[in-house]
């Protein structure tokens, strides 16, 4: 067996998705359970928080992963007399597969320190990158993996010889990332910080059978997933039944990763008509399913935060995120 979840078990769900996605577009509204909060990403200082408490967020995600522990703490009593938060902070890229894993560890450590005295919960991670050789395109990947170490065993049907460079370039670094984030689990755990691991557009870990494997390896409640519902909608197209079909959305993710879920960054990504490609698109003008993704929350118990990462204008921003904390298309049918 080669999956914490087998293929069947995620059609499945892929499956129930798209039944669920038919009842929760005609929603109007819904009696959720979970609470879902509004947040952007920048430097929590006065004006900021002031600026943004009076626009409607309840929250931000720092970007500055080596604040002083003393303007971290200052920063916040601040938020927390503004009724904010500074929920998370941002570390970004992580290069565990480089000869840097050491200094990489204590950079992440003194990140993680920053957000306790921040208060957040959560530290963004991105634990590796991998590119330069060949490899499959976003909609030929079939994965099957090793669930003891991980290891790819095929990328895509049929023969993979091509792709073997690419294969052994990704254990290496799954292997990396693994050893380097098991190094910091003490720190994380000193710091009551989850080291939080994002999915990016780096070619890596692109099935959520894999990514999920990755988090839950760790065993541990200082590691999970921080989801960003646009970056992987680029891999969510799949052949099944001779065809393409899109297998992989958002809300597959969201149930995978279930209780290992952190954090949400928000942005929209539209697949081309074919499903061969696409570009990134305003916060539902994309193919991403609001209501289906809010859906998926629902059924996990998500409460959390949705930070954004479009820039998009703060009062049509607003809008859109509470019409998806609603349930409902964060567009309306002929809006922009």
């Amino acid at each position: 067996m080669h999956h914490c979840f087998n293929r069947r078990d995620f059609l499945a769900v892929s499956a129930a998705a798209g039944v669920g996605l038919w009842a929760s577009t005609r929603l109007e509204a819904a009696p959720w359970k979970t609470k879902l909060h509004k947040s952007l990403i920048g430097a929590p200082n006065e004006a900021t928080l002031t600026s943004w408490k009076a626009a409607g967020f309840e929250g931000i995600e720092s970007g500055q992963r080596h604040a002083p522990l003393d303007e971290a703490k200052e920063a916040r009593k601040l938020a927390e007399k503004l009724g904010m938060r500074v929920h998370s902070v941002l570390y970004g890229w992580a290069n565990f597969n480089t000869d840097s894993v050491a200094s990489d560890v204590e950079s992440v450590a003194r990140s993680l320190e920053t957000a306790g005295a921040y208060g957040s919960d959560a530290l963004l991670l991105v634990p590796c990158r991998t590119g330069g050789m060949p490899m499959p395109e976003a909609w030929e990947f079939d994965i099957e993996f090793d669930e003891k170490t991980g290891h790819l065993t095929r990328v895509v049907a049929g023969d993979n010889e091509r792709f073997k460079p690419y294969m052994a370039a990704h254990d290496r670094s799954l292997d990396s990332a693994r050893e380097g984030i098991k190094r910091m689990i003490p720190i994380a755990e000193e710091t009551k910080v989850v080291i939080a691991l994002e999915n990016v557009w780096n070619n890596w870990c692109v099935r959520p059978e894999l990514y999920r494997w990755l988090v839950a390896s760790f065993q541990s409640p200082w590691v999970k997933a921080y989801f960003d519902i646009g970056n992987h909608v680029k891999y969510a197209a799949a052949m099944r039944d001779g065809r393409l079909q899109i297998v992989y959305p958002p809300e597959v993710w969201i149930r995978a990763f279930g209780p290992l879920l952190a954090k949400i960054h928000v942005k929209d990504y539209k697949l081309n008509a074919d499903l061969r490609g696409g570009n990134w698109a305003g916060i539902g003008q994309g193919t991403v399913d609001w209501p289906a993704v809010r859906k998926a929350f629902e059924d996990i118990g998500y409460n959390g935060w949705l930070t954004d990462e479009t820039g998009l204008a703060w009062p049509e921003l607003n809008r859109r995120l509470d019409r998806i904390i609603a349930g409902q298309p964060p567009v309306v049918p002929g809006g922009k």
